[in-house]
Formats: structure tokens, sequence, C-alpha cells
């Protein structure tokens, strides 16, 4: 089993609570860690087998930027279902998402939101 992990991609989206996170949007930070179930991508050195970090990042990107969800575990189990829905090969997906500007009134660095999805 092999595990690979793509951090601290930023993108703009409008997700939150309020009507105002969700006109004026902000930026996200996401971590992803995909996990294959075998070692096939080391056997075959062969990138159908393994994770494109590229093309997971659009996915990401696009989710972000395209999509708009009131919470951030929403949002973090769209990215976990869509991964899993395009490439067959990955066993799970854990994504966590990082809100630095939220209405919280105190002293914050940031909200996370994690899941992970499995394929069953």
């Amino acid at each position: 089993m092999a595990k690979v992990r793509i951090h601290n991609m930023m993108f703009y989206g409008f997700h939150g609570v309020y009507e105002y996170e969700r006109e004026q949007g902000q930026k996200f930070f996401f971590d992803l860690e995909i996990e294959l179930p075998d070692d096939a991508a080391i056997e075959s050195d062969d990138l159908k087998d393994g994770v494109d970090t590229a093309a997971v990042y659009d996915i990401v990107k696009y989710a972000t930027e395209n999509k708009r969800f009131t919470l951030l575990e929403a949002l973090s189990a769209h990215i976990g279902d869509k991964l899993l829905a395009k490439y067959p090969h990955f066993s799970a997906v854990t994504t966590k998402i990082r809100k630095p500007s939220v209405p919280i009134s105190g002293p914050i660095d940031y909200v996370e939101a994690e899941t992970t999805r499995r394929r069953q």
C-alpha cells in the first residue's frame, strides 16, 4: 500500500454559513492524502496505477472555485467522493480544509475540517 500526500494547496472560494462569506469569498487551504490499496504503482512505475497529482489538484481547484457549500465538511466530502469516482484504484481519500477567516470573536489561526472517504 502507498499513500500520496499533497499539502497546502490554496484556492479562493465562496463557502460559509453567512451570506457575506458566500458573496465575498476567501482563501481556503487543502491537504489531501490518497491511499492506494496495493503495490501496483510501485511495481509498475506507471502513472495509471498511481496518483496524478496535477489532475488531483485540478479537481480540488474546480470544486473549490465552482461549487458553493455552507459547511467545510460537505466540501471536504465532495472532493473525496469526486476523486474516488474518477480513480477506481484509489482506496481512500482524506481531505483537510483550513479556513483562516472565520467569524469567531477571538484570536484564532484557522478552523479545519477533515473527512475520509473510503471505497465501499
